[in-house]
């Protein structure tokens, strides 16, 4: 039995939730976000609190106890604090610029790659960083790792786009002639 699934979920001031059939839905001063429980799972609001809890005990119905929870959790904390992800560009030349709703990266290409941002992140641009914030963790996440994927850190000169709090392991180089 999931340790996490058993803890509730405090909803913090000026965050309102409901649960209607098998839909958690969360609303708060950055958003309204919300979530489908899968068969198993029973979500109840409980004098403030989220309480998940399970009606099977099959297999799939202990792996998305704690999930669940988890993601209700993160709801609320997107919805009342945000998350955010920064990206920072290392190497000769390259740029990231924001063009209407796209992101525009110069990153050693003979072209400049265009990303479309989602409507549910806001981007902002400071020379050598991208910082991406949203409510919603899971959309936020994928659409860094976008970024992230168009240009990895390479290992050798650190060159490629990387999140701020990532350390890029580096390789030495080839050894000269002796």
């Amino acid at each position: 039995m999931s340790r996490i699934g058993k803890l509730p979920v405090a909803l913090p001031q000026g965050v309102k939730g409901a649960v209607s059939g098998n839909v958690v839905s969360v609303e708060g001063p950055k958003g309204k976000l919300s979530f489908g429980i899968r068969p198993g799972i029973q979500v109840e609001l409980k004098d403030g609190n989220f309480v998940v809890s399970m009606v099977g005990s099959d297999a799939q119905t202990r792996a998305d106890y704690g999930t669940a929870r988890a993601t209700i959790n993160n709801m609320v904390k997107g919805v009342s604090a945000g998350w955010k992800k920064v990206l920072e560009l290392n190497g000769v030349g390259y740029t990231a610029k924001l063009q209407g709703k796209n992101l525009v990266l110069a990153v050693g290409f003979s072209h400049d790659v265009t990303m479309e941002i989602p409507g549910a992140i806001k981007a902002t641009v400071n020379k050598s960083q991208i910082e991406l914030e949203s409510a919603d963790r899971e959309i936020l996440g994928t659409f860094a790792a976008k970024v992230r994927d168009t240009q990895p850190p390479e290992p050798y000169l650190g060159k490629g786009i990387k999140y701020s709090d990532e350390v890029v392991r580096r390789k030495a180089g080839k050894t000269g002639k002796k």
